[in-house]
């Protein structure tokens, strides 16, 4: 990549391919933190940089920008392993949500591939470098050249950091089945079978090893395990009498939950094989008052 000087001015022909490179940026930022404001605040963080910075010093603006947003992301992930886990980023990502049966193109350039919510579970888990390396190598075609300055290792240690991302990716299988309306279909029978307290029928929508992750406020996050313990939580919800909007999230087949016309969750599925082999929910009241849904609730 480039080294930086300081200047006086930027070059207002800087504005053009910086709106150019801003999806791809906020692709790359979202993907690594998982926030979308934090996200468009390291895009914001990066034309700054540019303000700043000399124009000779930088010999190709898209690989300069994604180059300090990566720096950015991987400061503020650092900076969250040194907080008290309580005041850490929760390990559900804000949801990108659309309408179950169109995508918005900004937000298909936003997620830049499949990138469900059970995915960023698995991205949490990684170390920051770990993290960078993988997004930006697997993801964004970053070469393992330009990735090695950013996490301050050789080329061959970045290859590994990027590989064994990669193998705790793949070992967590948290990739659905690529066809959205087969999902759909299969989270529309789990919802059925949950509305008409069928237990046989719900059991049948999950796989047996099923996981349920959700955050439902500060100190209320929890995890449930198993197709009965899944079956019997989603019977509980169900009879309070919640409205069910076939969404889709982050890429996936989901559904935003309305009670008293008010969102009361966002739910996100990983279909394989035809089950439900995770269900992630998001029910804090604060984030969820922060979602824009009324392209699916209208």
């Amino acid at each position: 990549m480039t080294g930086t000087e300081e200047s006086d001015a930027m070059p207002d022909s800087w504005a053009e391919p910086f709106e150019r490179a801003r999806p791809q940026l906020r692709a790359v930022a979202y993907r690594m933190l998982g926030s979308l404001a934090d996200a468009e605040d390291a895009v914001q963080e990066a034309w700054l940089r540019l303000d700043g910075t000399d124009a000779a010093a930088v010999n190709n603006i898209d690989a300069w920008l994604t180059t300090v947003v990566a720096r950015i992301c991987l400061n503020i992930l650092r900076a969250r392993r040194t907080r008290p886990q309580e005041e850490s980023l929760p390990t559900l990502p804000d949801p990108v949500i659309d309408r179950a049966d169109d995508v918005d193109p900004e937000h298909q350039a936003l997620l830049a591939d499949s990138v469900g919510l059970a995915l960023f579970i698995v991205l949490d888990r990684l170390a920051p470098a770990e993290r960078l390396a993988f997004v930006l190598h697997d993801v964004f075609a970053v070469p393992f050249d330009d990735i090695a300055p950013i996490v301050d290792r050789s080329v061959q240690a970045t290859r590994k950091l990027a590989s064994r991302a990669r193998q705790r990716i793949q070992s967590a299988d948290a990739s659905p089945d690529g066809d959205l309306a087969a999902q759909r279909t299969v989270v529309d029978a789990f919802f059925a079978a949950a509305r008409d307290g069928d237990f046989d029928q719900l059991l049948a929508a999950l796989h047996p090893d099923v996981v349920l992750h959700g955050d439902f406020g500060p100190g209320d996050s929890r995890t449930e395990r198993g197709a009965d313990a899944v079956a019997r939580l989603a019977g509980l919800y169900a009879r309070g009498g919640g409205l069910v909007h076939p969404a889709t999230v982050n890429g996936a087949a989901g559904a935003v939950i309305t009670m008293a016309d008010r969102v009361a969750a966002v739910m996100g599925f990983v279909v394989v094989g035809g089950k439900i082999t995770e269900i992630d929910v998001l029910a804090e009241p604060r984030r969820l008052s922060h979602l824009d849904v009324s392209a699916v609730i209208e």
